[in-house]
């Protein structure tokens, strides 16, 4: 009698989820959109790859064979097309909804204050005028000295590993330059890790809040599996994204009660021009920890990929050499103007975005009040929405040899004339776009959680991150061979947890000798 009772309610269970399948399979308003049934009837499939860290790649053999639009939950589409960024992330005419964030990506605030990521529309656009300031290129002009003074440091470092003859981790020594300089530029004062030689211990804890995304992402989108998630996820991990959220709001405000609003910093833009209709404290430490990850991270991933496909590509190393070494008679020519000549240097930056994007995901955005189209399907409201990054960027849709560094791909080469360069946007597009750029551009990209740099035929000379892009790499090479270990040879064979799950990437350094 008893067993007879509970029997019931499991069978009806049962047939309830066995029709929500077949419903969400053949008969859901998304069921003509391409893509396999098996992933548009749950989103199991799509949380068994996020976890696995395999999903992007997933993703890209799902376009292959489906095509440049794929459905791949029962509410999530996926395009590879640059309408498709038109259309989700790009400016609205008069009257039309914008598609806004799906806020399951984003962790939530440590306050009741948004940061610039999660404010609503309005919100956002007062963070956002209020950060500008700080990325104007009078700016920039007024930070190179920072960036030189660490770039200056990290050659003499490497130096004197390299006359030891020792390997060096290039993952960490782009790392611990990049987070020196946002340090500097964020808080006034560096992490100290270019001095030291290792990861500050508040720098260290930042890496695991990328691995803690994933589990949050997971649970927000499969509430009902949530306590048995939480069971593995690491304690410390949670604990350590406190600690780095705590300790942006400490530093920030340090930096605040200094009032110094002429060193040539972010905080002093932010406090001359933080009017009536600026942001509250609480704001401003909300952004600070956005800042960090923004400035640092993501350009260190850059240089990382960057630095391992060029020394796959012996042909592509020795060409971007000779270039350097030859426009550049002293090391002291190479500034943030002067790099713009070398014209090879720049294809080689961009085709390191497509084949190795910092955020090599999409950045989810939710179809507005009554629907959409994009790319001629019919999109129904509450559907969410992406241009995944690396699918796009490796799709045999849109590149010629997508697996293949060629950075000839960016200078006119005929053989390349079919690519769709326009998909690549590495740093977003439209009015959520990065901020340190001008707005008169075309491609442009984001990384996630990020300062916004434009990918231009011409670079932006008011992004940051691609001064930092271009000086960094260029003064190695002027000054270093590179050797890659054979240990990591296969480096790029990396799990995707948020961000690339980066192991080290073992070079050996020689000097140049100018003496002969």
């Amino acid at each position: 009698m008893y067993a007879g009772r509970v029997e019931k309610p499991d069978r009806r269970v049962l047939f309830a989820v066995v029709v929500k399948t077949l419903y969400n399979a053949f008969v859901h308003p998304l069921a003509k959109i391409p893509g396999p049934r098996l992933y548009a009837a749950s989103s199991l499939p799509y949380l068994a790859g996020l976890l696995s860290g395999r999903w992007p790649y997933i993703l890209r053999d799902l376009h292959d064979k489906y095509g440049p639009v794929v459905r791949f939950t029962p509410n999530d589409v996926s395009f590879i097309t640059p309408t498709g960024w038109q259309t989700i992330y790009g400016h609205k005419r008069h009257g039309q909804l914008s598609f806004q964030k799906d806020k399951r990506l984003y962790r939530s605030a440590l306050t009741n204050a948004d940061n610039i990521l999660l404010a609503d529309d309005a919100n956002h656009s007062r963070h956002r005028r209020l950060l500008a300031h700080a990325f104007s290129e009078k700016a920039l002009r007024g930070q190179e000295w920072v960036l030189n003074h660490y770039l200056t440091l990290l050659i003499q470092q490497l130096a004197k590993r390299s006359d030891e003859d020792q390997v060096v981790n290039m993952v960490q020594w782009y790392n611990f330059t990049t987070f020196d300089i946002i340090g500097d530029l964020a808080f006034g004062e560096p992490f100290g890790c270019l001095e030291a030689g290792v990861y500050h211990p508040w720098v260290a804890t930042i890496f695991d809040g990328f691995r803690l995304a994933v589990f949050n992402q997971a649970i927000k989108r499969l509430p009902i599996a949530a306590p048995i998630l939480r069971r593995f996820i690491p304690q410390d991990l949670v604990k350590n994204q406190m600690d780095h959220l705590q300790l942006s709001f400490s530093k920030a405000q340090k930096r605040l009660e200094t009032g110094n609003t002429e060193r040539e910093d972010f905080m002093s833009y932010i406090l001359r021009f933080n009017d009536e209709k600026g942001m509250t404290p609480d704001e401003i430490g909300e952004n600070a920890n956005i800042l960090i990850l923004a400035g640092s991270e993501t350009t260190a991933t850059l240089l990382s990929g960057t630095t391992f496909w060029l020394l796959k590509n012996p042909r592509v190393y020795q060409t971007l050499v000779r270039e350097i070494r030859t426009i550049f008679a002293k090391e002291e020519d190479i500034t943030s103007i002067s790099v713009t000549n070398a014209k090879y240097l720049l294809a080689v930056l961009n085709e390191g975005l497509r084949i190795y994007p910092p955020s090599p995901g999409g950045l989810g955005r939710i179809a507005p009040s009554g629907g959409a189209i994009v790319d001629g399907y019919e999109i129904t409201e509450g559907t969410v929405v992406s241009v995944p990054h690396w699918a796009s960027y490796h799709s045999k849709h849109n590149f010629t040899l997508p697996e293949e560094f060629i950075p000839e791909r960016w200078m006119d080469d005929l053989r390349f004339t079919q690519d769709v360069r326009e998909v690549v946007q590495p740093f977003q597009f439209g009015p959520r776009n990065c901020l340190g750029k001008k707005y008169d551009f075309t491609l442009c990209y984001t990384l996630h959680v990020h300062i916004v740099v434009m990918l231009t035929t011409v670079f932006d000379l008011s992004s940051l991150a691609y001064v930092e892009m271009r000086l960094i790499l260029a003064r190695m090479l002027w000054n270093f061979d590179l050797e890659l270990m054979p240990n990591s040879g296969r480096w790029n064979e990396q799990k995707i947890l948020s961000f690339w799950d980066k192991g080290p990437l073992d070079v050996k350094l020689r000097r140049v000798n100018r003496a002969l």
